[in-house]
């Protein structure tokens, strides 16, 4: 289990154990994948959520109340998800749970929450079962993978490449994606010259650098995450493919990048937040001043993004949900949030659509190691 106190909390606990007293903070909790594929991304997704959660904290909390962040690994795992959702709920007493990563994974942990009555903010996840029907404890703080892939593969056809082929997690999180992506080949009178599948527990990717290596195609879209695409885009590259490799947003950390290694430059990756650079965006240049005041560098990733953006929503349903909050009064309280500005970016919603928000760009990582927009 990894806790995330920020100074106020950490001067509170040394009161507490002075004086044997307690006072009641709200506890939100998340369960994700600090260690396994996807730890470089989970790691600056919660860096983020924390630059607004301490930032809310020295400024005194939420209705006088400090935020308390418990978050625990699953490595990547979903039974390992459910179990420790269940403990947050169950033991911990969580307000909310927060940030979980990835769609099976997610898709393990949904079941408690009705169970239980505990509201989801901003799962990291573009999984459209979670948008659609419309789970009422479910709250998405991000446009759906079925968008991104939507979006690539038509950016893909504008350019003129139209030998594309996909490469695919043999999970819930791929068989979503790739609905996205047929949609998009539907509408430019296209189709995959492959469809490739890999197993997420132990991805084997000898058959798909053959099928590379037959098919030659200009450009593959790959649905996977963090060291299991960069592993895969590997074994195209040792193939001899020059292919253009496009991936989801899902991959946008630097973590991602550094795996990516000599193969990064030139990869396309979707993102779901305004550029990590552009000082225009008031969402980008509040979150970069946090960072500078927290770190001494006034650098922030996509993925860093997300976390603010779904901590900036967590906080603004806390702050509704008055002195006195509960599951059920967080829960009503985010319904209420009509075109609420994360700075340049409005949420909202209400009964008919948990969906927060549908932004989708395009980005390619340059020689530099960054993202290019």
């Amino acid at each position: 289990m990894i806790r995330f106190p920020t100074r106020a909390l950490a001067l509170a606990l040394g009161l507490v154990a002075a004086t044997g007293a307690a006072r009641a903070d709200i506890i939100i909790g998340q369960t994700a994948g600090f260690t396994g594929a996807v730890a470089a991304g989970v790691a600056e997704t919660t860096a983020g959520a924390k630059l607004w959660i301490d930032h809310v904290n020295a400024e005194g909390g939420v209705n006088g109340e400090q935020i308390t962040l418990i978050s625990m690994d699953d490595k990547f795992e979903p039974p390992n998800a459910a179990e420790n959702a269940k403990e947050l709920i169950t033991r911990k007493k969580v307000m909310a749970l927060f940030l979980t990563r990835g769609t099976p994974h997610t898709q393990a942990v949904v079941p408690l929450l009705a169970q239980y009555g505990v509201p989801l903010v901003a799962p990291s996840t573009g999984a459209m079962a979670l948008h659609e029907p419309v789970n009422p404890w479910v709250f998405n703080v991000r446009a759906s993978y079925q968008h991104e892939a939507n979006r690539a593969i038509r950016h893909l056809s504008l350019v003129g490449l139209t030998r594309i082929g996909i490469v695919q997690v043999d999970d819930t999180f791929g068989a979503d994606a790739i609905k996205g992506a047929q949609s998009a080949f539907k509408q430019v009178n296209g189709e995959p010259i492959f469809i490739e599948k890999f197993n997420r527990d132990k991805p084997d990717f000898s058959g798909v650098a053959k099928a590379v290596g037959a098919s030659q195609p200009q450009a593959v879209l790959f649905l996977g995450s963090g060291s299991s695409v960069a592993d895969g885009v590997r074994a195209i590259r040792a193939a001899g493919s020059k292919a253009q490799i496009v991936t989801l947003s899902n991959n946008a950390s630097d973590g991602f990048i550094k795996a990516l290694g000599e193969n990064a430059t030139g990869t396309i990756v979707t993102q779901v937040f305004p550029y990590e650079r552009s000082l225009a965006s008031p969402m980008v240049k509040e979150a970069r001043g946090l960072a500078k005041a927290a770190t001494g560098q006034d650098k922030v990733t996509p993925a860093m993004l997300e976390g603010y953006a779904g901590a900036k929503v967590l906080v603004e349903g806390l702050r509704r949900a008055g002195a006195h909050p509960t599951r059920e009064k967080l829960r009503d309280a985010l319904e209420t949030l009509r075109r609420y500005d994360l700075g340049g970016l409005e949420v909202t919603f209400n009964s008919g659509s948990h969906s927060g928000l549908d932004y989708t760009d395009l980005s390619i990582i340059g020689s530099d190691g960054k993202f290019q927009r």
